[in-house]
């Protein structure tokens, strides 16, 4: 943009970066063989003895309507430990993937089926701020930690623009994401809305899902601190099929854009739909990056659409593994036979390695080969990193988990026969230093 939007001067200081030694590794891992076999904690010590593995797991929505996310997501933790497959000599194992279906269900179940099993240090996931919601404080009383490449909800950690320095009312011990923060994305629509579009009117529909609400809620408020009007800010059921009645709502509401950050099939039954309500024809209709998907995408009635999404100019962006973005997605194609089905796989690939990392720098093999995990200790250290080499950016540890680039793009999709996400027209990005 032109101009930095100055939300500070509205009482919006952005948290500093919490202080601590910069953090990177490789697949060896970095930590230390102690004198003593006796290492404490108070949350508690995982034991991995020789010729066991190091545990993780990861939590997705890998069934359902919105499979293609948590599935995309697992492909990420899987090249992850491709790249970095032992720490400290020990190797590392997935295990099974926890469904979150992208459900508060979801959430809390899978998360009391991870936490019944023995020895697991760390969990990748969820997928959607609605199982996170559910699953993050069973995760955190067990002690174990949580890293998610997806999860954008501001609950989850904090209002970082608007309440910086205050926790979410989501916001639980142990959690991290190198997603961004939706305060970020709610502000980089408002902004491109109002400044690129020079709309002053818009709707925001969301689904009552932490994350859509909390998005929608975003863009409303700084779209209203710039000078805009909402006046239709309403919630579809995630299930609906018939949305004539909300279109009908949009079409009496008179506005120019409408911002619906949602998933499918929801987003579906309202796109299709459209077309046969009086008064929408010259409404312009945006998502966000749960919207940006490829199956999505080819929808005949998507042409023409805005999506706001994380950036994915991410190419030559170099992992602290030694690897390449685009190395990373030419082996995704190559192993799974198609294009990244949505935008977070290479924030889930940073991530796993950023936990693996920690891991590494944390943990103690004893003089009787027993390597000995910290679990405060994983946690403080997560805390800490900064300056760490991810595909997706420099990534460094906020206050209450925030530890992604905060760099968004919007998108603009004009021709349905192009369903690859790094194929679409990018109209505009911003990053967290336009928001200062």
């Amino acid at each position: 943009m032109s101009e930095k939007i100055s939300w500070r001067h509205l009482g919006a200081l952005l948290v500093v970066f919490a202080l601590g030694v910069a953090a990177c590794g490789d697949g060896d891992g970095a930590g230390t063989t102690a004198a003593t076999d006796e290492v404490t904690d108070p949350i508690g010590v995982v034991e991995v003895q020789p010729g066991d593995s190091v545990q993780i797991r990861a939590h997705q929505a890998i069934s359902g309507a919105v499979s293609f996310l948590g599935t995309d997501q697992v492909r990420g933790v899987e090249l992850a430990l491709e790249d970095f497959p032992e720490v400290l000599g020990f190797p590392v194992e997935l295990g099974t993937p926890e469904d979150d279906l992208c459900r508060s269900e979801g959430g809390q179940s899978g998360a009391q089926n991870i936490v019944a099993q023995e020895n697991v240090v760390a969990v990748i996931g969820t997928t959607c701020s609605g199982a996170a919601a559910a699953a993050v404080p069973i995760y955190s009383a067990a002690g174990l930690s949580v890293f998610s490449g997806s999860v954008t909800g501001p609950s989850m950690t904090s209002y970082i623009l608007t309440n910086p320095g205050t926790p979410g009312e989501n916001y639980h011990e142990g959690f991290f994401r190198t997603a961004h923060n939706d305060e970020f994305q709610g502000a980089s629509v408002a902004d491109f809305v109002f400044n690129e579009l020079g709309f002053t009117r818009a709707a925001a529909v969301h689904d009552g899902d932490p994350y859509t609400q909390g998005l929608a809620t975003a863009f409303q408020g700084f779209f209203e601190i710039l000078g805009g009007e909402v006046p239709l800010f309403t919630a579809v059921d995630p299930d609906q099929t018939d949305m004539t009645a909300l279109l009908t709502d949009i079409a009496a509401a008179d506005v120019e854009v409408v911002y619906f950050p949602i998933f499918q099939p929801a987003g579906d039954f309202i796109i299709t739909q459209k077309d046969g309500i009086a008064g929408l024809e010259d409404v312009v209709w945006f998502g966000a990056d749960g919207l940006f998907v490829s199956d999505f995408l080819g929808i005949p009635e998507s042409e023409g659409m805005y999506f706001s999404s994380p950036d994915l100019g991410i190419g030559e962006n170099v992992s602290a593994t030694g690897v390449t973005y685009d190395d990373l997605r030419q082996r995704y194609i190559d192993t799974y036979g198609e294009d990244p089905t949505a935008a977070f796989h290479a924030h889930t690939y940073d991530a796993t390695i950023m936990v693996l990392t920690a891991i590494g720098e944390v943990g103690v093999v004893g003089s009787d080969g027993v390597l000995r995990i910290p679990r405060q200790g994983l946690r403080d250290h997560l805390a800490d990193m900064e300056g760490f080499a991810g595909l997706t950016g420099t990534l460094g540890c906020l206050d209450f988990g925030d530890c992604g680039s905060q760099a968004i793009m919007i998108a603009h999709h004009t021709d349905t026969s192009i369903t690859d996400l790094l194929a679409v027209e990018v109209a505009k990005t911003y990053g967290s230093e336009d928001f200062e």
